[in-house]
């Protein structure tokens, strides 16, 4: 624990668009309760056409090349696309779920793989990273390196890995989760630590460190590991995170603090139940699959329960949400992604990727 401690404490201190548009007024839009529309003139503007040819895309990021980078699930593919939409190249991966991006351009993915243990065919969840630079970039071609599971937990067959994020030292957190959550040292639900080798001299690559800290796995306010859903990092050298949940969770989606106090080390809520903050109004959300972050701060989560995308400012106001039962634009949404002013959504239900500009956005 106190390495970790010590390696939290480090980090730290050290287009094109289409032409055709929709453009609806938010004032017709459910925000996905059921019963309630976003007030003001606030208008949202639908780029067309859409993406197809996915099959339940579940996550989507904007690379730092930049690159789009889809999480093509049940197609068992990370699809690499120009901000164009040009698909420029793909990887065969088992059931992919979630990806991140590291500062050296290495994409890490959340998967499966197969293996025979006792002499049995078994199928585990899986973390892999590919080696885009190596290979100019060729997707297809970039080396794979499974990080996760070690021989070690092969005897957990029902963990998942969910999520991914990355810091800007290249350390970066998993997602985990799973039924067994008795072990007060080990339980399944929990965030792993990655941290690079040359952090601490011993080489290249990456090694596991440990877990996440003071983080409860069953936990039914905030500061839980409650099934977690997605990870998200923010810009500069901050370790904040957001993360949603799909757990028996009243606050679904959580802006998890990282303080250092006079007694030790760990994540807060950013915001405090009860304060009125829209980010934290109890069973705000139903199933938030996907969240991120853009430039400025502002927050987006995709709810595959209540269909709908919700935007937050960096005091948790509720600004756009859109989506719902009413005008029918979304079925199971997972993935959010920003950039340039344009906002990603994997419409997972309906198998295509979405982008829309925020009249608000500047």
């Amino acid at each position: 624990m106190k390495t970790i401690s010590k390696l939290l404490l480090y980090t730290l201190v050290t287009v094109l668009l289409s032409s055709c548009t929709d453009t609806l007024d938010l004032n017709e839009v459910d925000t996905g309760d059921g019963t309630n529309n976003f007030g003001g003139d606030t208008l949202f503007v639908q780029l067309n056409p859409a993406w197809e040819g996915f099959n339940r895309p579940t996550d989507i990021m904007i690379g730092k090349e930049p690159f789009i980078y889809i999480v093509d699930t049940d197609n068992d593919r990370i699809v690499m696309l120009n901000l164009n939409g040009d698909i420029l190249g793909a990887k065969t991966i088992k059931k992919p779920v979630a990806i991140a991006q590291d500062f050296r351009l290495n994409l890490i993915v959340c998967a499966q793989f197969d293996t025979i243990v006792g002499g049995q065919n078994q199928t585990y969840s899986a973390v892999y990273k590919l080696d885009m630079v190596s290979v100019s970039h060729q997707i297809e071609n970039a080396p794979v390196t499974r990080l996760l599971p070690r021989p070690a937990d092969l005897n957990r067959p029902l963990v998942e890995y969910t999520g991914a994020c990355v810091f800007f030292n290249n350390v970066f957190y998993i997602a985990r989760k799973g039924p067994n959550n008795s072990s007060f040292v080990d339980p399944d639900n929990s965030i792993l630590i990655f941290s690079p080798k040359e952090l601490f001299g011993t080489g290249e690559g990456d090694t596991l460190i440990g877990r996440v800290p003071n983080i409860d796995p069953l936990g039914q306010g905030v500061v839980s590991a409650y099934d977690i859903s997605s990870l998200s990092s923010f810009e500069g050298q901050s370790i904040d995170i957001l993360v949603t949940l799909t757990g028996d969770n009243s606050f679904k989606t959580q802006w998890l603090e990282y303080v250092i106090t006079p007694v030790d080390q760990r994540y807060q809520s950013n915001f405090l139940p009860g304060s009125g903050v829209s980010f934290m109004i109890p069973n705000r959300f139903e199933r938030p699959e996907g969240c991120t972050v853009d430039e400025t701060g502002n927050i987006y989560v995709a709810d595959a329960g209540k269909d709908s995308v919700y935007k937050f400012n960096t005091f948790g106001d509720e600004l756009q949400s859109f989506g719902g039962i009413a005008p029918n634009l979304f079925n199971e949404p997972h993935g959010v992604a920003f950039f340039d002013k344009t906002l990603y959504v994997a419409d997972t239900g309906n198998n295509r990727i979405l982008r829309f500009i925020l009249s608000t956005d500047q």
